[in-house]
């Protein structure tokens, strides 16, 4: 890929746009969940993974590596099966060193659906024929088949932005490890107002909140933005990482379903990507590529 110069009066603007705009939102958003209004909250959050790009070029910015190339699929094709695939991947292995450690958590009854959606979802399914157990196994087949594909399209909002612009920015400026350390803080800290209002991730009432939980997400956004830039420089193409974001995303909807339901600090540690014992494979992945990077 091709080294950019540090611009720094870009870098600025984009993370005043991106900021600005974001956490904008992201209020209207806490306002809608306080007033029944959670549906549209979830879709104005959905639009918001395309502010980066947009504040890419509000800052006069360019992301490098060709965004818009097809995905060149021959050339790419061990990066896409990477990319698809290593989520599902490291969220189950994840998951299931946390509900070894906490084997009670484990729950096939469906409590946190009907928890966090109402008994109303639950009885939703079961009129379309649909029994929980089959929702499961239709969740996990989506994640290795076609949901990657679909959340890539929202996902790339962001990659362009994050990967495509600010990292190679961050890079050329303080270096890999450092660029890569500093990226997935700023990255993490982008999506604070979601975790301190709504709960975003964590929920409420744990040790230290919300500043816990935003510096626990801060270590899973470093690891993940880690795979994510790897999958990137690979390929020179930004639907690599879209791709993996994607696929995270859908993956880690998951282990959330098959546990009971969650208060306090538990959801600190798992059994989601996003906490600190379900996401360890991810880490350990995310500190070997920090380890052998030379700058």
């Amino acid at each position: 890929m091709q080294t950019v110069e540090f611009n720094k009066p870009q870098v600025i603007k984009y993370l005043a746009y991106t900021f600005g705009i974001a956490y904008i939102i992201q209020i209207a958003v806490a306002m809608l969940y306080r007033n029944g209004g959670g549906a549209i909250g979830q879709m104005i959050m959905s639009a918001m993974m395309f502010v980066p790009l947009i504040c890419v070029k509000l800052s006069g910015g360019r992301a490098e590596g060709m965004v818009w190339k097809r995905l060149q699929i021959r050339r790419n094709y061990k990066t896409i099966l990477l990319a698809w695939f290593l989520p599902a991947i490291l969220t189950a292995i994840g998951a299931a060193m946390y509900f070894l450690v906490f084997p009670g958590h484990l729950d096939l009854t469906g409590a946190y659906l009907a928890d966090n959606g109402g008994q109303a979802v639950l009885d939703q399914l079961a009129a379309q024929g649909i029994s929980y157990r089959t929702y499961i196994l239709s969740s996990i087949l989506a994640c290795v088949t076609y949901a990657p594909l679909i959340n890539s399209v929202f996902a790339f909002g962001e990659e362009v932005g994050w990967r495509g612009f600010l990292y190679p920015q961050l890079k050329s400026k303080y270096g890999h490890k450092k660029g890569w350390l500093l990226g997935g803080i700023i990255w993490g800290a982008w999506h604070w107002p979601l975790i301190w209002l709504i709960g975003y991730e964590y929920g409420f009432g744990y040790l230290g909140f919300p500043v816990t939980g935003m510096l626990i997400f801060c270590v899973f956004t470093v690891g993940m933005g880690i795979l994510s830039d790897w999958l990137y420089e690979r390929s020179g193409n930004i639907w690599m990482p879209a791709i993996f974001h994607g696929a995270i995303n859908a993956a880690a909807t998951v282990p959330m379903a098959v546990c009971s339901v969650l208060s306090g600090n538990t959801r600190l540690l798992g059994p989601a990507p996003v906490g600190l014992i379900a996401g360890l494979p991810m880490l350990a992945f995310a500190a070997l590529l920090l380890a052998r990077s030379k700058d």
